[in-house]
Formats: structure tokens, sequence, C-alpha cells
């Protein structure tokens, strides 16, 4: 067998080279000076005698050679993580790490109490969080690089016989209005108040938006006729804008806790119209599971196998 013309280091430089889009950045959030990586490309090019990156342009862009190995690299770099996270379970719960993935909704607010629950119990494990799009998310699951994820959309067709997915948690997405709207003095509005309010979003592919559309659809309102104010790319902006009396919007209900006590935002129930989503746990049964990701489920998410939940529990 020939020797492996590349090292565990070369493709962490790839990677990040990758990444970053240039040299100088790569070496920078890697820690080590631009020629040490411009060395290591050097070599490694010569190694395979191949040229990894087109050098013409303001990006460091991969050939094709380049983006073979990148694809690779990620894997043999993906198996080591795992290798070394085995390692680290031979101490059973005495240290190691979980990899908890999960969507920018249930990310950002439901995710932090739950981790803050299982290291009251389990302080030596460290925990990252990783928050991600759904697709990305189930990619990284099911390539191994996360231990398990919480996620709000559909996981992938293709990777849908590869993933474990199981029904966690039913999350309510409630219409936020301006504490001082004049709809705010009603209890309940009618389905034909919403087309007279102005919407504030995420953009049209956000899988928010998405089951919003479909559950709005389903009870015969036309979101085609909904007027869309603005499309904004994070809930805290959302929010934001709505307090400002920018508009309307739907937003899951873990979002907007602090705000409803202090009165800086109204929720409006719709008659005969509830939207709500289901979330999910997703898993890599052909992966290993580390003793840290067992007790994260077996403590944190007992429910997982029985039934489904309602979020609002956590709260």
């Amino acid at each position: 067998m020939s020797e492996v013309p590349f090292t565990l280091d070369q493709l962490l430089i790839l990677k990040a080279i990758a990444a970053e889009g240039s040299f100088k950045r790569a070496a920078e959030s890697l820690h080590v000076s631009q020629p040490a990586v411009s060395l290591q490309v050097q070599s490694l090019e010569k190694q395979l005698n191949v040229p990894l990156f087109d050098r013409g342009g303001r990006r460091a862009e991969l050939t094709q050679a380049g983006q073979l190995l990148l694809e690779y690299g990620d894997k043999i770099l993906s198996l080591c993580l795992e290798t070394c996270r085995t390692i680290e379970d031979l101490q059973k719960l005495q240290g190691g790490t979980l990899i908890v993935g999960a969507s920018q909704t249930t990310g950002t607010y439901l995710l932090p109490r739950m981790i803050g629950l299982f290291r009251e119990k389990y302080p030596q494990v460290g925990v990252q969080l990783q928050i991600h799009s759904t697709r990305r998310t189930s990619w990284a699951v099911a390539n191994g690089q996360i231990d398990l994820a919480i996620i709000g959309g559909e996981v992938p067709a293709e990777l849908q016989e590869t993933l474990k997915i199981l029904p966690y948690a039913e999350d309510e997405l409630a219409l936020i209005l301006p504490s001082n709207h004049p709809l705010a003095a009603q209890e309940i509005i009618a389905k034909e108040d919403l087309y007279n309010l102005q919407f504030i979003t995420l953009d049209a592919q956000s899988t928010i938006r998405k089951v919003i559309d479909q559950v709005l659809t389903r009870s015969n309102i036309n979101t085609k006729s909904l007027k869309i104010e603005m499309e904004l790319n994070s809930i805290e902006a959302i929010k934001n804008a709505v307090q400002s009396g920018l508009g309307a919007a739907f937003v899951s209900i873990t979002a907007i806790e602090k705000e409803l006590q202090m009165g800086i935002l109204h929720r409006a129930y719709i008659q005969d119209v509830e939207v709500r989503r289901t979330l999910s746990l997703i898993i890599n049964p052909n992966r290993y599971r580390s003793k840290a990701a067992e007790a994260f489920s077996r403590e944190i998410l007992p429910q997982f196998s029985t039934e489904t939940i309602n979020i609002e529990q956590f709260y």
C-alpha cells in the first residue's frame, strides 16, 4: 500500500480555505501564519500532482480535484472526530462532548433551556449547539458531525431513509401585533382581518414561512392576498419590527414569552384558526451514539419514544 499523500492538518487547511475564501482568512481562523498555509497547500498539490485552487480570481476557488478532496476530506475528518469521541466515551459520562443541532427558532429559544437542564445533571459533559437550516442540520446528523438535532422543517427527501425522524413536540406559531394596534383590543379576530394587516415575515423559502402558508391555506385563507410589508432574516428582527409598529407577524410561542409578560407585544387569536407545526428529533441510527447523546435523549427528551408533547411545558 502506498503512503497516503496528505495529512489531517492539510485537510483542515483545505477545509478552512474553502470556507473562508482566502488563504489569509484561513490562516487567521487556524491561528497560523499565511506562509505556513501556502506552504502546506503547495506541498499537498505537489504530492497529489494536481492544482487544488484556481488562483486567478479574488477568492480562492477550488478546482474539480480540490472539491473532490474536500468532500472526502470532510468524511475523513468526521470519522476522526467520531473516533476521538468514542474513545472519550470509555470514561463513561466523566467527560466527552455532546453536539446538538437545531434550526433557527428551536436553537435560539428552546434548546438553551434543555441544554441547561442537561448540564445541571451532567456538568462534566461539554455541549455544543449548532444552529443552521433544517437541510444543513439534517446533513450534519447524517454525516455524523452532529449527535442529534431538533428541527422544525422537513428532512430532505434523500435523507429520510437514512435518518430516524421522531415527532417530538407541537410548536404553536402565534400572531403578534403591536400592543397599541386597534385589533389588540379584541380577544379574537376574524380571518378577514388578516387581509387588512401588513405582515413582516422570514423569506419565502424559510421553513416557518412555508408552514404558516400551508396552515392558512388549509383554513381557507388566501395567502397570496396577504400584504407582505417586509422580509427579515431573523426572529429577533421581526419581533423588534412588530414592536415598533411596522406590522404583524407569526412567530413561535417560545420566542415571545418575555415580550408578552412585559406587555410590549399583543398575541392575537384568530377565529377557528391554529397555526402549529411538529418539531422532530432526528438521529442517525447507523452512526455510533455516544453515552452523552443517550443520556441527553433519556434525561431531557424522555417523551420522544412515546408521544408528542406540547412545547409550552418547558416554560
